[in-house]
Protein backbone atom coordinates (compact mmCIF):
# COMPACT_ATOMS: atom_id res chain seq x y z
CA UNK A 1 0.00 0.00 0.00
CA UNK A 2 1.20 3.53 -0.92
CA UNK A 3 1.84 6.06 2.00
CA UNK A 4 -1.04 8.43 3.05
CA UNK A 5 -1.69 11.61 0.10
CA UNK A 6 0.45 14.37 1.36
CA UNK A 7 -2.26 17.01 1.16
CA UNK A 8 -4.36 14.51 4.03
CA UNK A 9 -1.20 14.53 6.39
CA UNK A 10 -0.79 18.36 6.07
CA UNK A 11 -4.48 19.23 6.77
CA UNK A 12 -4.65 16.84 9.75
CA UNK A 13 -1.28 18.77 10.86
CA UNK A 14 -3.17 21.82 10.28
CA UNK A 15 -6.51 20.96 11.88
CA UNK A 16 -5.25 19.79 15.04
CA UNK A 17 -1.72 20.81 16.01
CA UNK A 18 -2.85 24.04 18.10
CA UNK A 19 -5.15 21.82 20.09
CA UNK A 20 -3.17 18.51 20.39
CA UNK A 21 0.02 20.76 21.49
CA UNK A 22 -2.19 22.72 24.13
CA UNK A 23 -2.85 18.78 25.39
CA UNK A 24 0.45 17.91 25.73
CA UNK A 25 1.73 21.13 27.06
CA UNK A 26 -0.02 20.96 29.91
CA UNK A 27 0.93 17.45 30.45
CA UNK A 28 4.64 17.49 30.60
CA UNK A 29 6.90 20.04 32.01
CA UNK A 30 8.21 21.87 29.42
CA UNK A 31 7.85 23.27 25.89
CA UNK A 32 10.50 21.47 24.71
CA UNK A 33 8.90 18.27 25.88
CA UNK A 34 6.03 19.18 24.38
CA UNK A 35 7.23 20.06 21.11
CA UNK A 36 9.24 16.58 20.55
CA UNK A 37 6.29 14.62 21.80
CA UNK A 38 3.93 16.18 19.06
CA UNK A 39 6.54 15.89 16.62
CA UNK A 40 6.72 12.03 17.81
CA UNK A 41 2.79 11.51 17.05
CA UNK A 42 3.01 13.14 13.64
CA UNK A 43 5.94 10.81 12.49
CA UNK A 44 4.35 8.20 13.62
CA UNK A 45 1.24 9.60 11.85
CA UNK A 46 3.26 9.69 8.55
CA UNK A 47 4.17 6.12 9.43
CA UNK A 48 0.49 4.66 8.97
CA UNK A 49 -0.10 3.32 5.90
CA UNK A 50 -3.68 2.95 5.21
CA UNK A 51 -5.29 5.88 7.14
CA UNK A 52 -8.89 4.24 6.46
CA UNK A 53 -8.86 2.31 9.37
CA UNK A 54 -8.72 5.48 11.76
CA UNK A 55 -12.05 6.58 11.84
CA UNK A 56 -11.47 9.46 14.60
CA UNK A 57 -8.53 10.98 13.74
CA UNK A 58 -8.77 13.00 16.66
CA UNK A 59 -9.48 10.65 18.75
CA UNK A 60 -6.35 8.25 17.44
CA UNK A 61 -3.91 11.40 17.35
CA UNK A 62 -5.11 12.24 21.30
CA UNK A 63 -4.44 8.95 22.11
CA UNK A 64 -0.91 8.50 20.44
CA UNK A 65 -0.08 11.61 22.42
CA UNK A 66 -1.59 10.25 25.80
CA UNK A 67 1.00 7.09 25.13
CA UNK A 68 3.81 9.09 24.26
CA UNK A 69 3.34 11.09 27.33
CA UNK A 70 3.07 8.03 29.69
CA UNK A 71 6.11 6.50 27.76
CA UNK A 72 8.13 9.62 28.93
CA UNK A 73 7.18 9.21 32.27
CA UNK A 74 8.10 5.65 32.51
CA UNK A 75 11.65 6.28 31.48
CA UNK A 76 12.30 8.67 33.94
CA UNK A 77 11.80 5.83 36.60
CA UNK A 78 11.46 8.41 39.13
CA UNK A 79 12.02 6.82 42.74
CA UNK A 80 10.09 9.46 44.29
CA UNK A 81 6.50 7.32 43.74
CA UNK A 82 6.72 5.81 48.07
CA UNK A 83 3.79 8.17 48.82
CA UNK A 84 1.69 5.68 46.55
CA UNK A 85 2.07 3.18 49.30
CA UNK A 86 1.14 3.15 52.87
CA UNK A 87 2.80 1.15 55.69
CA UNK A 88 4.28 -2.45 54.54
CA UNK A 89 2.56 -1.66 50.89
CA UNK A 90 6.09 -1.10 49.22
CA UNK A 91 5.31 -3.58 46.04
CA UNK A 92 4.68 -0.41 44.05
CA UNK A 93 7.88 0.98 44.28
CA UNK A 94 9.38 -2.59 44.25
CA UNK A 95 7.11 -3.11 40.57
CA UNK A 96 8.42 0.25 39.62
CA UNK A 97 12.16 0.07 40.34
CA UNK A 98 12.96 -3.79 39.62
CA UNK A 99 16.25 -3.93 37.90
CA UNK A 100 14.80 -7.75 36.12
CA UNK A 101 13.70 -7.35 32.67
CA UNK A 102 10.62 -9.71 32.77
CA UNK A 103 7.86 -10.46 30.52
CA UNK A 104 5.85 -10.49 34.06
CA UNK A 105 7.52 -7.68 34.84
CA UNK A 106 7.04 -5.85 32.18
CA UNK A 107 3.28 -6.63 32.16
CA UNK A 108 3.26 -5.71 35.98
CA UNK A 109 5.00 -2.23 35.02
CA UNK A 110 2.56 -1.66 32.46
CA UNK A 111 -0.50 -2.21 34.52
CA UNK A 112 0.79 0.22 37.08
CA UNK A 113 1.42 3.27 35.16
CA UNK A 114 -2.07 2.51 32.97
CA UNK A 115 -4.48 2.16 36.42
CA UNK A 116 -1.90 5.25 37.59
CA UNK A 117 -2.45 7.74 34.59
CA UNK A 118 -6.27 6.80 34.07
CA UNK A 119 -6.56 8.01 38.35
CA UNK A 120 -4.73 10.86 37.84
CA UNK A 121 -7.05 11.74 34.99
CA UNK A 122 -9.84 11.48 37.39
CA UNK A 123 -8.34 14.12 40.35
CA UNK A 124 -9.44 18.09 39.69
CA UNK A 125 -6.65 19.56 37.56
CA UNK A 126 -5.03 21.01 40.60
CA UNK A 127 -4.39 18.28 42.48
CA UNK A 128 -2.79 16.63 39.49
CA UNK A 129 -0.61 19.00 38.56
CA UNK A 130 0.67 19.26 41.77
CA UNK A 131 1.50 15.31 42.49
CA UNK A 132 2.65 15.17 38.80
CA UNK A 133 5.09 17.80 39.22
CA UNK A 134 6.18 16.79 42.68
CA UNK A 135 6.42 13.14 42.13
CA UNK A 136 7.10 12.58 38.64
CA UNK A 137 8.43 15.60 37.39
CA UNK A 138 10.85 16.03 41.31
CA UNK A 139 9.73 19.60 41.53
CA UNK A 140 9.64 20.93 45.17
CA UNK A 141 6.62 22.55 46.53
CA UNK A 142 9.04 26.00 46.55
CA UNK A 143 9.32 25.65 43.22
CA UNK A 144 6.10 25.07 42.13
CA UNK A 145 4.74 27.94 44.61
CA UNK A 146 7.19 30.31 42.83
CA UNK A 147 5.69 29.47 39.08
CA UNK A 148 2.45 28.81 40.47
CA UNK A 149 2.31 31.62 42.85
CA UNK A 150 0.14 29.70 44.97
CA UNK A 151 0.88 29.14 48.66
CA UNK A 152 3.12 25.90 49.66
CA UNK A 153 0.47 24.76 52.51
CA UNK A 154 -2.25 24.93 49.58
CA UNK A 155 -0.12 22.97 47.69
CA UNK A 156 0.90 19.96 49.76
CA UNK A 157 -2.93 20.24 50.78
CA UNK A 158 -3.63 19.50 47.37
CA UNK A 159 -1.16 17.11 46.63
CA UNK A 160 -2.25 15.04 50.29
CA UNK A 161 -5.88 15.15 48.54
CA UNK A 162 -4.54 13.48 45.43
CA UNK A 163 -1.99 10.80 47.32
CA UNK A 164 -5.38 10.07 49.42
CA UNK A 165 -7.50 9.26 46.24
CA UNK A 166 -4.81 7.72 44.81
CA UNK A 167 -3.90 4.98 47.74
CA UNK A 168 -7.86 4.12 47.62
CA UNK A 169 -8.01 4.06 43.23
CA UNK A 170 -4.94 1.77 43.37
CA UNK A 171 -5.76 -0.58 46.08
CA UNK A 172 -7.86 -2.94 44.24
CA UNK A 173 -4.49 -3.36 41.88
CA UNK A 174 -2.54 -3.52 44.86
CA UNK A 175 -4.49 -6.45 46.57
CA UNK A 176 -4.88 -7.92 42.97
CA UNK A 177 -0.88 -8.23 42.80
CA UNK A 178 -0.60 -9.72 46.01
CA UNK A 179 -2.96 -12.33 45.86
CA UNK A 180 -1.49 -13.69 43.03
Amino acid sequence: MADPPRPYITSVVQQYSNRLFGFIRSRVPSTADAEDILQEVWYQFSRVVDTEPIEQVSAWLFRVARNRITDRYRKRREDRLDDLTGEGEELFSDILLAEADSPEMDMLREAFWEALFEALEELPENQREVFVWNELEDQTFQEISDRTGVNIKTLISRKRYAVQYLRKRLQSLYEELITD
